[in-house]
C-alpha cells in the first residue's frame, strides 16, 4: 500500500530536510530514486519509490545499489541538482505531492515527487514551472522536457484537490497507520516505514521479489532439466553405435550371400558367440545398393553416431554446468535480505526476468552494448557453435566475412526495431577485424537472420550454410573500433 498524506507529512517533519546538501543521486531501477544527503552533522539517504501500490518517500537505512548502467534521469539529476542545497521540503496540501526547492549556485530548481499509485512521477522544473526533465516522460500530461508543471497554481485558487486526482465520495478520513509493530516503539516513523516496505512493499517487497526469482529461475531450470533428459536419451541411442559397426562387419563377412536387390541378410552373429544371444541375426539392407556398398552404409552410420555422441556428451556437460550455476545463483538471490539489491539483481527494468550481468558472464565470446543494441562475436569454431546453439534466436542477425575464415558476429534483435545502419556497420567492422582478412583494411561480408542458416552436413563444428543472405562491403574504421572497445562488456570474474 502507498503512503497517505498524513504519513507523508510525518515523514517530512522527522527528516527536516531544509539545510541538507544533495551529494548523490542514484537510480537503482526505473521506478526507484535515492537522494544521498549530508547536513546538520548527519547523512541521510532519501528513497523515492514510484512502484504502483508502494509509492512513498522516506529515509532508508539499507544499502542502495547502483544500476548496471547509468540511467537517464539519474544522469540528469547529477548535472542539475547534485551539490545543491535543499531550501524547502513540503507536501502540497493533502495531495501527496512533495516539493523540494533546491538551490545550486544562482539557480533554483523544484523537484516534485508525485506519489499517486495510478500516476506517480518525479518532475524537475525551473522557478517558472518549465519542465527540465521527468523520471517518467508523460507527454499527455506535459511532463516532458519543455512542458509546464506547476501544481501549486490549483492550490493558489483555493482548491483542496489538484486536478487529475480521484476522490471517492464521501471523502475518506485518513490516519497515520501502525507500521512494523515488532520494532521498538521508540524508533522513528521513517525506520518503521523502511522496515515495513522491505517486507511488504508490493512489487518491491522481499517476498514478491523472491517469488519472482523462483518463478524466473525454476522455469529455466525446469526447461533445462527436460532438455538434459532428452540429450541423455539421445546419448543412450548413440552409445549403441558399436552395434552398427558390428552389422557392417557381419555384412562384409557374408558378401557372397548377398545379391543386388536383397532387403535382408540372415547370417551367424559371430559377435554373440558364447553369449546367451548366440545364433543367427537378420540385418536390413538397402536393395538399391550393391553388396559391397551394404557394409559401408552401417560404417557411415557408426561414424556419425560416434561423432554425435561426443557432441551430445559435450552439450550434456555444458547443460549440467549451467543448471548447477542457476541453482547456485537462485540460492544466493534467496539469501539476499535487501529488497533493492534483489530488485537490481533480477533485472534493470521492472518485471524483466534474469540478470543482465549474469547472462553476460555466461555468454561465450566477446559482447558489446552499443546504443542499447547487443553485438556478440564468436572467436573460434567452438564459440561460434555455442552461440548458435544457446545464445541466439531466429530473428537475430548473423554476419560473416566472405572468402576468409573468421568470427561469427550476431546482432541481437530488439522487439519492434529494425537494425540501424550504424549498428550494422559496427558489426561489419567486427566481422572483418576478427577474420583472416583484417590486414586488407576492408572486405565483403554477408548477413542474414539466424533462421536462414543451416548446419553443413558432416561439416566441422559450427559450420553453417546461409540462405537469403545480403552482401555488404565494409571498410575497417579505427575510430569505430576504438568506440566499440569502450562499449565492450567486461565479464565478471568470480
Amino acid at each position: 500500500m502507498s503512503l497517505n498524506w498524513k504519513e507523508i507529512n510525518l515523514i517530512l517533519a522527522e527528516l527536516d530536510l531544509p539545510g541538507y546538501q544533495i551529494q548523490k543521486a542514484v537510480q537503482p531501477a526505473y521506478d526507484v530514486l535515492s537522494l544521498q544527503l549530508y547536513g546538520k552533522g548527519a547523512a541521510r539517504n532519501i528513497l523515492i519509490c514510484l512502484t504502483p501500490g508502494a509509492c512513498r518517500i522516506h529515509e532508508t537505512f539499507r544499502g542502495v545499489p547502483k544500476s548496471d548502467r547509468p540511467l537517464r534521469f539519474a544522469e540528469f539529476l547529477k548535472s542539475r541538482i547534485v551539490n545543491g542545497w535543499i531550501l524547502e521540503a513540503e507536501q502540497l496540501g493533502d495531495n501527496r505531492i512533495v516539493r523540494l526547492v533546491i538551490k545550486l549556485g544562482q539557480n533554483r530548481f523544484r523537484l516534485y515527487a508525485r506519489l499517486w499509485s495510478n500516476a506517480a512521477n518525479v518532475v524537475v522544473t525551473d522557478e517558472d514551472g518549465l519542465v527540465l526533465d521527468a523520471m517518467r516522460r508523460l507527454p499527455k500530461r506535459g511532463e516532458v522536457t519543455g512542458g509546464h508543471y506547476e501544481p501549486e497554481t490549483a492550490l493558489a485558487g483555493g482548491a483542496t484537490v489538484i486536478e487529475g486526482t480521484k476522490r471517492e465520495l464521501p471523502i475518506r478520513e485518513y490516519a497515520i497507520r501502525e507500521f512494523a509493530p515488532e520494532i521498538d516503539a521508540a524508533r522513528s516513523f521513517n525506520e518503521k516505514i523502511d522496515a515495513y516496505y522491505a517486507e511488504h512493499g508490493g512489487a518491491l517487497s522481499l517476498e514478491a521479489l523472491q517469488t519472482q526469482a523462483r518463478r524466473s529461475f525454476e522455469g529455466r531450470m525446469g526447461r533445462l532439466a527436460a532438455s538434459l533428459e532428452r540429450l541423455r536419451e539421445k546419448a543412450g541411442n548413440f552409445e549403441a553405435a558399436e552395434r552398427l559397426k558390428q552389422y557392417g562387419d557381419i555384412i562384409m563377412a557374408n558378401l557372397s550371400s548377398i545379391k543386388t536387390g536383397d532387403s535382408w541378410l540372415e547370417a551367424d552373429d559371430f559377435y554373440a558367440a558364447g553369449s546367451s544371444t548366440e545364433g543367427s541375426i537378420r540385418i536390413k539392407l538397402d536393395p538399391r545398393k550393391s553388396p559391397a556398398a551394404q557394409g559401408e552404409v552401417y560404417y557411415e552410420q557408426y561414424r556419425k553416431a560416434k561423432n554425435g555422441l561426443a557432441d551430445v556428451q559435450g552439450e550434456i556437460a555444458a547443460g549440467e554446468r549451467e543448471l548447477a550455476g542457476l541453482e547456485t545463483t537462485l540460492a544466493k538471490l534467496l539469501e539476499e535480505t535487501n529488497p533493492l539489491a534483489l530488485h537490481r539483481a533480477l533485472g534493470v527494468k521492472p518485471g524483466r526476468q534474469g540478470a543482465l550481468a549474469m547472462a553476460d558472464s555466461k555468454r561465450p565470446g566477446l559482447s558489446f552494448r552499443r546504443k542499447d543494441w547487443l553485438i556478440i562475436v564468436g572467436r573460434d569454431a567452438s564459440e561460434n557453435d555455442e552461440l548458435l546453439r544457446r545464445h541466439v534466436k531466429g530473428n537475430d542477425l548473423w554476419l560473416h566475412a566472405r572468402d576468409y575464415p573468421g568470427s561469427y558476429v550476431f546482432i541481437k534483435q530488439r522487439a519492434g526495431k529494425t537494425v540501424p545502419l550504424d549498428i550494422l556497420l559496427d558489426a561489419g567492422n567486427l566481422a572483418i577485424f576478427y577474420s583472416k582478412g583484417r590486414n586488407n583494411g576492408e572486405g565483403d561480408l554477408f548477413y542474414t537472420p539466424v533462421k536462414f542458416l543451416r548446419r553443413a552436413k558432416n561439416g566441422p563444428k559450427g559450420l553453417v550454410i546461409p540462405a537469403q543472405e545480403k552482401n555488404l562491403h565494409v571498410k575497417v574504421e579505427e575510430v569505430r573500433l576504438k568506440e566499440l572497445e569502450q562499449c565492450r562488456i567486461e565479464k565478471q570474474v568470480k
